[in-house]
């Protein structure tokens, strides 16, 4: 590990050099590119130079001990080595994590969609629920969300919905949403009082950019058509609806929430993009199959990862045996809790599959 480190603190030196360089100011693309590394490599380095003087602090006191001290000089020695000896463990793990491989995705936006499952009414109104959570965690972290695509119901639910959130790190923290949500609760049209059972779909997929993913314009039929609402209510009197089919994938995307036809092209072919690139990550992971099934979920829709009981106030993360007694705190937005057991328990996977 610590040859890698010194490898690594060698190249942040030379990164470090470049981005004050004016050839390289010069060039904005290559500025990027060597801004970018420097802070990726900054916190590792920070932690490194943090462990390499807590072990010369350590060197030092053993050399100062050799020779004769008074008791109480000692004592201050000792309890200094004592620390040091702390800090050399505790920033050895943290590096060790801070070493772990990437996931490229993680510095991306995101598209999150919500369907409701099972259950009917009860689970749209479910999947609007989870899209406030989302909504209300995206606003505690100053991150922007726009809706792309939308088909609510009568009663307030939404039979799907699909949007983005823009910001820094959204897709490392909500990456471990994908997957079947379970909500128990007396439906408000249950007059016996019996607890329901339903589920809502959530995916999670980076937002990519074209350069990313090339879709042939061939491989496309694009249909418009008049928008509707709940009911089949006419709420557009242009054909400003479009649906984008992507014939070699099958992947068929609908947006009528702009008025615009343009920008309703615009948001379907975004969230066609993301579906597409997470076809292609699908088809490359199946070749570490083994290395999923060591991480935190496999990110499956068909995977049930957490039940929201109401009765209860219970909210519980099968993945990771989590239960909280705060349910409406969670569906609230304050998902940090369970999002930072979820990013721990992924990180003690990786960490124990690169030991092995």
């Amino acid at each position: 590990m610590f040859d890698k480190l010194e490898a690594l603190e060698e190249r942040f030196e030379f990164v470090s050099a470049k981005i004050s360089d004016p050839e390289v100011i010069g060039d904005q693309d290559s500025w990027r590119k060597y801004c970018k590394e420097h802070s990726d490599l900054t916190p590792i380095i920070d932690k490194y130079r943090e462990l390499k003087a807590a072990k010369q602090t350590l060197e030092d006191d053993k050399e100062m001990l050799e020779a004769p001290q008074d008791k109480e000089f000692e004592e201050m020695i000792r309890m200094e080595m004592s620390e040091a000896e702390e800090t050399i463990e505790k920033a050895g793990e943290e590096l060790k994590i801070l070493l772990l491989p990437k996931d490229p995705n993680d510095d991306k936006n995101v598209i999150m969609e919500i369907r409701g499952g099972t259950g009917g009414d009860e689970a749209a109104l479910f999947a609007a629920d989870l899209m406030r959570m989302y909504s209300m965690y995206a606003e505690s972290k100053n991150w922007k969300i726009d809706i792309l695509s939308s088909n609510p119901t009568d009663i307030g639910g939404y039979k799907e919905v699909s949007f983005s959130i823009e910001g820094q790190g959204a897709y490392s923290r909500l990456k471990f949403e994908s997957g079947v949500h379970r909500v128990q609760r007396v439906p408000e049209t249950e007059s016996s009082g019996r607890i329901h059972t339903s589920a809502v779909t959530v995916a999670v997929l980076p937002e990519v950019e074209e350069v990313e993913v090339e879709i042939n314009q061939n491989d496309l039929r694009i249909d418009v058509f008049r928008a509707g609402g709940p009911g089949g209510q006419c709420v557009n009197t242009t054909d400003s609806a479009v649906r984008i089919t992507h014939i070699p994938t099958g992947v068929v995307v609908s947006c009528q929430d702009e008025k615009s036809q343009h920008k309703n092209k615009d948001k379907a072919m975004k969230i066609l993009r993301s579906r597409i690139y997470e076809i292609m990550e699908e088809q490359r992971h199946k070749e570490i199959a083994d290395e999923r099934k060591s991480q935190v979920g496999s990110g499956d829709r068909s995977e049930r990862i957490r039940t929201y009981n109401f009765p209860q106030s219970r909210v519980t993360d099968h993945r990771i045996n989590l239960t909280l007694y705060k349910l409406e705190q969670i569906l609230n937005g304050s998902l940090d809790e369970i999002v930072d057991a979820l990013v721990t328990a992924d990180q003690a996977a990786k960490l124990a599959g690169a030991e092995e």
